[in-house]
């Protein structure tokens, strides 16, 4: 269906891209995976033809395969009505008739195309699928039903657009589908249906997705960009056995860059011993003994020629490098207050917006020290206005809190609108710090935080999602926060960064309540479950031994 050979791209003298080769075929699910800004969009973008590679070939089997592609950010047209776009997306069924006809036609001259089959399949399911209400099913699976038809799509919200952008890509059930990041804004019951829809999908994906259990549970195939090389390597199977194939590979180079390293010391050292003794012989003989001085020298120059060829091999593309070091981030440095053993306890608490519709009601738990506990639900059942109202942003409607002595309380917003945009990161911990830190001190304190080079100084609006997620993680802890209330902290960040995030918060000593969709890291984070279902919030205590099974 989609070939991709040899595939570059720069801009400028920037390589973005270079020689990627895979392909997609009917029924594959292909994960394209890599750090934030590897390539991963660009090369969407030169599949769909939006941009056009420097060299290589992408290839479309039929010629005429239809593409259904969700980029980021995609925005429907604002003045158009949800029944309007709906209506445009479920394609043309008299079109599809005709088209259904043509291929007949083409088929009687040559049966046993099967590309043709393929394509009078695919018409067949469409036309067949035309009333079987799939539209409103797929709007109800992604929270779109009670919208009203007639509402112009420019009304909606961030999250509401993005939904029904891939709707609406599902809806016109293209040959292949090319989806970035499609799990975003989506809750877990939501990320599920997709899951399911998409086993059932008969063309082929490429998927863009940092959501490792998505990948897992749909993936049959993961392309991996390299960030340095700009190569792509091909893992067969899901995520979890890319993370296998690769933690091998890198455990083999590691091994072999050690025995490399060894016999390069090796060599040297007897290359150093051989010139030594040949200079010895030389300075201890006479001209009278021409035959040791001939001799020094035929084992000078074998030196000469042995270091000539380690020197060739250092230099070639034979030499195993040495694997990069991961950088993690680090959270048990700042002094914070001791917290008891009961950290905030809510008593009937029942918070929302309005007395006669709460989002969450009769809420009464215990949060204790050291527990991790992950808040799920559906988009919009209250668990942003809950964490807020903990925050005392929002007065409960009801109900009462009550903090340990010793809690310091630090609050991250969804999308760090709490940064101020004007300040960087420098100056955004020094106003954040418990006493006065040099700037010295306070790029130290950021290097934990995986800020380097002029990043600590760039406008907080000039950094990236993962950045501003970063440093408002940061100012929390340089406070000596105990107590932190994450509204959705890995959103944008690729899975390098979710990983990082993930075992820096494992390592925090305080207590943390935390916003998530992602499965994969509620499994190596949360100790305990909160989710909220019909306006109730159910509690589970998990056994992360178990989850990580």
């Amino acid at each position: 269906m989609l070939t991709l050979h040899q595939v570059s791209k720069s801009y400028n003298l920037n390589r973005v891209l270079n020689q990627i080769s895979f392909t997609v075929n009917r029924q594959d699910r292909v994960g394209l995976i890599g750090p934030n800004g590897c390539g991963k969009t660009t090369l969407l973008r030169l599949i769909v033809g939006e941009e056009s590679p420097d060299g290589g070939q992408i290839v479309t089997s039929p010629a005429n395969l239809v593409i259904g592609y969700l980029p980021q950010g995609f925005e429907p047209d604002p003045a158009a009505s949800l029944e309007t776009l709906l209506a445009r997306a479920g394609g043309d069924q008299v079109e599809w008739e005709r088209q259904l006809a043509e291929v007949a036609t083409q088929m009687a001259v040559a049966p046993d195309d099967l590309t043709l089959q393929a394509r009078y399949d695919h018409l067949l399911h469409r036309l067949s699928q035309a009333d079987s209400g799939r539209g409103a099913a797929i709007l109800t699976a992604l929270g779109l039903d009670d919208l009203p038809r007639d509402l112009p799509a420019g009304h909606l919200s961030g999250g509401q657009k993005t939904r029904l952008s891939l709707a609406l890509i599902l809806l016109q059930e293209p040959d292949i589908l090319i989806l970035d990041e499609p799990t975003n804004h989506l809750d877990i019951s939501m990320i599920e249906w997709l899951e399911s829809w998409l086993a059932g999908f008969p063309g082929g994906v490429l998927v863009v997705s940092h959501d490792r259990t998505f990948l897992n549970r749909i993936a049959t195939q993961i392309v991996a960009i390299d960030p340095d090389s700009r190569t792509a390597q091909v893992y067969p199977g899901n995520y979890a056995d890319y993370l296998e194939s690769y933690l091998q590979a890198r455990a083999k180079q590691e091994a072999q860059y050690r025995e490399q390293e060894y016999e390069i010391r090796r060599l040297r050292q007897d290359i150093a011993r051989t010139f030594e003794q040949a200079r010895s012989v030389e300075r201890s003989t006479t001209p009278r003994q021409p035959n040791v001085r001939r001799l020094a020298k035929k084992v000078a120059n074998k030196a000469k020629s042995r270091q000539k060829k380690l020197d060739r091999y250092i230099e070639s593309d034979e030499r195993v490098e040495k694997p990069k070091e991961s950088w993690q981030m680090k959270l048990e440095f700042t002094e914070m207050a001791h917290l008891g053993r009961d950290v905030l306890r809510l008593e009937n608490l029942t918070v929302g917006y309005a007395a006669d519709a709460p989002l969450v009601s009769d809420v009464s738990v215990v949060l204790q020290s050291g527990q991790r506990i992950a808040l799920t639900g559906p988009n919009g059942c209250g668990k942003t206005t809950l964490l807020r109202t903990i925050a005392g942003q929002i007065a409960p409607l009801s109900g009462q809190m009550q903090f340990g002595h010793t809690v310091k309380l630090g609050y991250m917003a969804q999308e760090q609108e709490l940064l101020d945009p004007a300040l960087n990161a420098v100056n955004t911990i020094a106003r954040y710090a418990q006493e006065p830190m040099t700037e010295t001190d306070i790029r130290s304190f950021l290097h934990y935080f995986l800020f380097k080079d002029d990043t600590p100084t760039r406008p907080n609006a000039e950094l990236s999602f993962g950045e501003r997620s970063r440093l408002a993680l940061a100012s929390l802890v340089i406070q000596g926060c105990n107590l932190l209330l994450l509204d959705e902290p890995i959103n944008h960040l690729d899975i390098p960064s979710r990983s990082r995030f993930e075992q820096a918060l494992t390592q925090f000593d305080g207590t943390i309540l935390a916003v998530v969709h992602d499965r994969y890291f509620i499994d190596g984070f949360a100790t305990h479950l909160w989710e909220i279902e019909d306006g109730r919030l159910q509690t589970t205590i998990r056994s992360l031994a178990a989850a990580s099974a």
